[in-house]
């Protein structure tokens, strides 16, 4: 079958097929879902033979298959159709809080469409990731990510990443730290979101520029989610006059 390319808007889309469910696969030829993915279809969402389902490898690239319900490939119905990457990224930095919070986090920040997200470490954190907890929290988030592109039909899995010291950050890319009061958001900056202590006067001096989210005073989940929201928005040109 031979691959069609798309042009990023909607009818080209996984999120433009009536289906089932979306999975991730390795390999869009076979078409194999992994083991949990294959129970999540068989024993949970109980799909029966026929139900359409989209198989996409992450990278942009996509297929409609159908489920079989015989053997754990599905049988590819469609052919391959590409959904670009956005020429510009957003990016995310957020400062993790207590509880499965950051988790919704990651959650929400798949779904609206953020490309990277990374878990940061302030001088006023007070959730601290170190060592091999950072590794396995930041794994578990990276399968939180997943789960949730496939839930809203993203063509391209975001990456998951940390934990990273916000004074290292700043010396490796121009940074948007979330600061009430700050200026308008703007593209091509992460945007980081702070701890609920705040930046500290070491962090603000730094050289970035400092965004504002609104006149609220909001919890940091909800910044991170407002600043991913927003910026996703402002590339996507849906703000009119």
């Amino acid at each position: 079958m031979g691959e069609v390319t798309g042009r990023g808007g909607a009818p080209d889309s996984p999120a433009s097929v009536h289906a089932a469910a979306q999975v991730f696969v390795e390999d869009l030829t076979s078409c194999i879902p992994s083991a949990d993915d294959f129970h999540h279809l068989s024993r949970v969402l109980r799909l029966r033979p026929g139900e359409v389902v989209v198989a996409c490898d992450g990278r942009g690239s996509w297929r409609q298959c159908a489920f079989t319900g015989v053997s754990q490939a599905l049988e590819p119905t469609g052919d391959l159709r590409y959904v670009p990457r956005a020429e510009l990224a957003v990016t995310v930095g957020f400062t993790p809080v207590k509880g499965d919070r950051p988790e919704w986090v990651v959650q929400k920040l798949t779904e609206v469409g953020v490309d990277r997200i990374v878990v940061t470490r302030s001088r006023r954190s007070v959730v601290v990731w170190e060592g091999d907890r950072a590794e396995r929290n930041v794994e578990h988030l990276s399968k939180v990510a997943t789960h949730a592109a496939a839930q809203s039909r993203r063509a391209w899995l975001p990456s998951v990443e940390g934990v990273l010291a916000i004074a290292d950050w700043v010396r490796t890319e121009p940074l948007a730290l979330a600061q009430r009061g700050g200026g308008p958001l703007v593209l091509g900056r992460p945007v980081c979101i702070g701890p609920e202590g705040g930046w500290s006067d070491e962090e603000l001096r730094a050289p970035s520029l400092q965004v504002g989210l609104g006149d609220a005073v909001l919890r940091s989940e909800t910044a991170a989610v407002v600043a991913g929201a927003l910026i996703c928005a402002l590339r996507e040109h849906r703000f009119s006059q």
